[in-house]
């Protein structure tokens, strides 16, 4: 389990070329038709990892059964799965549930790939609003989270005690600043993180600039310049590694790893691995600056309904949706992707059977999706000006605002 964005991650430009030939039609071959059989379901998902024997390929072939038809089931990339999305839309030969990582929703829903969960008869009442907004545009829900992951902030608790630090304490930018500078002090190293220079980086960097009260509409704010001068200074004084600017968060989290840091940003996706560390660690949410847990970003998937010619499917293809994200399966398939789920009722049976989940689960409730407040499919020409901002920045080729006003010229245009 990796980084749901850079994991599978889409590449805006080829999506939104791909967009504009859907719109316009410019394939020659339009008018092919479906080949599967009535009683033959298509489900395409960016899990190639999982085969046959897996819990996840068994749940689609049962609720395939419970629903009357054969499941017939093809993992792609997700880079490939968005192309072959839009690609299948335009032949009209899409599956007839898709499953895609949150921030490729808005994509295929603005070039009219997806239905609506109000046109498939998808109930989306149980599912916490701030996951759902993911799935949102023009005031339309296009799908149902299986879960969600998202940053918090992973300690060691060697390194805490020989610094005299009470993790309990970090409530704040201050409170955290404070107890790194102490590590520091001590002879250790305070934070790792990843500051490169692509989606991932911007994932990163997304609770401390949401955490300052910023907007991405406006990136050169007061607040969103605290936020990318929290990270330089901690660069200049050493309390963060020049590597931050190199790192993704599995080479930040390697770092981590060799138990000289006090601190790393990362995800749920690292828990196996934070158990192989030797050493004892613990978790705290992204604090913000004013104090309180920061709004991270969500990681994970939407099941989604691709339009078909044939709207009587949309039966069926709505029993499948709620056998998937039904709670007692989604329990299974969130423990085996390692997701906070996306309804309440199932997050309190993981908090259950373990407890580690919790901050997880509060940092779950805390986040919004990067395409929320209505982004959709502007979201990738905001993040890569930001990223540019922070690279600049922490390179110290330019200070935080002008980093940040670029960044906002860039993005305006």
């Amino acid at each position: 389990m990796t980084f749901p964005s850079v994991r599978r991650g889409l590449t805006a430009a080829t999506a939104l070329t791909l967009t504009a030939c859907l719109i316009t039609a410019c394939s020659s071959d339009s008018g092919g038709e479906k080949t599967q059989a009535a009683t033959e379901y298509t489900v395409w998902d960016p899990y190639p990892q999982f085969d046959a024997s897996s819990d996840w390929v068994k749940l689609l072939t049962t609720c395939g059964t419970d629903a009357g038809v054969t499941v017939k089931r093809t993992g792609y990339d997700t880079t490939d799965l968005t192309n072959k999305a839009l690609l299948a839309a335009q032949q009209d030969n899409s599956p007839d549930v898709l499953i895609v990582d949150n921030p490729v929703v808005s994509t295929l829903a603005e070039a009219g790939v997806l239905t609506t969960t109000d046109e498939v008869k998808t109930d989306t009442s149980a599912i916490s609003p701030n996951l759902l907004a993911a799935g949102q545009l023009g005031g339309k829900t296009y799908g149902v989270p299986i879960g969600a992951n998202t940053l918090a902030l992973y300690y060691n608790k060697k390194v805490l005690d020989a610094a005299k630090v009470d993790p309990a304490t970090v409530k704040d930018w201050a409170s955290l600043t404070a107890a790194l500078d102490k590590v520091k002090a001590a002879g250790k190293k305070g934070i790792t993180f990843s500051a490169i220079g692509t989606e991932e980086g911007s994932f990163q960097f997304l609770p401390w600039f949401w955490g300052s009260g910023a907007n991405l509409t406006q990136l050169d704010s007061a607040q969103g310049v605290a936020a990318l001068t929290l990270w330089t200074d901690w660069v200049k004084k050493g309390l963060a590694p020049n590597s931050v600017l190199n790192n993704t968060q599995t080479t930040s989290w390697q770092e981590f790893a060799t138990g000289d840091f006090a601190f790393s940003e990362n995800g749920t996706w690292q828990l196996a691995n934070a158990k192989k560390t030797g050493f004892e660690y613990g978790i705290i949410p992204i604090p913000s600056q004013a104090g309180g847990t920061a709004p991270a970003p969500t990681g994970g998937e939407f099941v989604t309904a691709p339009v078909q010619s044939d709207t009587a499917k949309y039966a069926t293809t709505q029993k499948l949706i709620a056998c998937l994200t039904s709670a007692d399966n989604a329990l299974t398939t969130d423990t085996t992707l390692s997701y906070v789920a996306a309804t309440d009722a199932v997050q309190q049976k993981q908090v259950a059977a373990n407890p580690e989940l919790k901050v997880w689960v509060e940092a779950v409730a805390a986040a919004k999706g990067r395409t929320s407040d209505d982004l959709g499919t502007k979201y990738p020409k905001i993040s890569q000006p930001l990223w540019t901002a922070f690279q600049a920045a922490l390179s110290g080729s330019k200070q935080p605002q002008q980093a940040l006003t670029d960044a906002q010229s860039a993005a305006a245009k």
